[in-house]
């Protein structure tokens, strides 16, 4: 890969360690914080399979970014995502669960109007919808969830030792399956810009088929965000897992269960297929929050328990980071393109 174009990329690189370390918490955060599993089996779990989910999946939402704001021009491409990724970074330092989804939608429209394109009206609606429709689907599951989990256990008055052991297993399957759907469904986030201003040359992999320039891009895309989980997400897992709500294992793993099911709704390929198929309404692949999502779940959650033990201040600060983050990445990104264009002389549009 030439350097220069590796030097541009590396703002896509950045926004995908940042969406490790921030989302990371969304799919594992409730079994650290309810201490079922250790950060580090958590983290090297959640890396494997993001990067699966991001090489096998990844090109159901990719599409929608792209109509959402063409961006064709590397440079341009750049600033995108490092706008993105410099508004998700300082979120996690304030240890808030923001949506990278949120930031690059903001920033590709900071670099809409910077280069006087239009918004396609008709995708920004579709994926301000789902920031709508997320949270809510996944309540529902979360409350659905939780009531099948809890009459099935006072059915089979399982010991608490098999109780402890199941969760833990189930913990992991469900963060594994997290994790490929935060991987497969968000990867759109951190290398939709570049897949159409930039053109990698195919590799050859013999007897096992030949891997495209946009797979090429999923795949170091779904690195970074693995880099970002393993080396900085911990701290956000804590706010998201124990901060928001008290949850018992059994509620982490609900919580968990219902966030994938949505991530996984809203980036299956072949669910939508199905659903056309038989005349059904289909489901729009776009990048949805996942912090939206796992909040979402785990009101669900206590709408069907105990709605005081949610923390409501908790739930205004991640809100205030919801509403702040689109428009201050958009921000950014305008100022971060002023700069490459009239300071560096790099062309940010075509």
């Amino acid at each position: 890969m030439d350097t220069t174009v590796f030097l541009f990329l590396s703002g896509g690189l950045f926004l995908g360690w940042t969406l490790g370390a921030n989302d990371a918490a969304n799919v594992f955060g409730t079994a650290v914080g309810t201490r079922m599993l250790p950060f580090i089996k958590a983290a090297v779990i959640c890396g494997l399979f993001v990067i699966l989910g991001a090489a096998i999946g990844g090109g159901g939402t990719t599409g929608t970014i792209g109509r959402l704001g063409a961006v064709n021009a590397l440079a341009g491409a750049f600033m995108t995502a490092f706008a993105a990724g410099i508004t998700v970074y300082g979120m996690t330092r304030a240890g808030l669960p923001v949506s990278v989804t949120e930031a690059i939608v903001g920033a590709i429209i900071g670099w809409n109007l910077f280069s006087g394109m239009e918004t396609d009206t008709r995708t920004l609606i579709k994926i301000l919808s789902s920031w709508i429709m997320s949270p809510i689907m996944a309540a529902i599951f979360a409350m659905i969830l939780f009531e099948l989990v809890t009459a099935w256990l006072r059915a089979a008055k399982l010991h608490l030792l098999h109780i402890d052991a199941y969760t833990r297993l189930g913990l992991i399957l469900a963060g594994a399956f997290g994790a490929y759907s935060l991987g497969a469904n968000n990867i759109a986030n951190v290398v939709g810009v570049f897949i159409p201003a930039m053109t990698l040359d195919e590799i050859s992999l013999g007897a096992l088929g030949r891997l495209s320039s946009a797979q090429q891009l999923f795949i170091l895309g779904g690195i970074a965000i693995a880099t970002g989980v393993v080396t900085y997400s911990k701290r956000v897992m804590m706010t998201i897992g124990s901060s928001l709500a008290s949850l018992s294992p059994i509620a982490a793993w609900v919580v968990v269960v219902s966030y994938s099911l949505v991530l996984f709704i809203f980036s299956s390929q072949g669910l939508e297929r199905f659903l056309a198929a038989n005349g059904l309404p289909t489901i729009p692949l776009v990048p949805v929050s996942s912090s939206q999502a796992v909040v979402g779940a785990i009101i669900g959650i206590g709408i069907v328990k105990d709605i005081r033990g949610i923390r409501w201040r908790t739930l205004g600060h991640i809100g205030l980071g919801w509403v702040l983050t689109p428009p201050l990445a958009g921000l950014v990104s305008f100022i971060g393109l002023f700069f490459l264009q009239n300071v560096f002389g790099l062309t940010v549009h075509n």
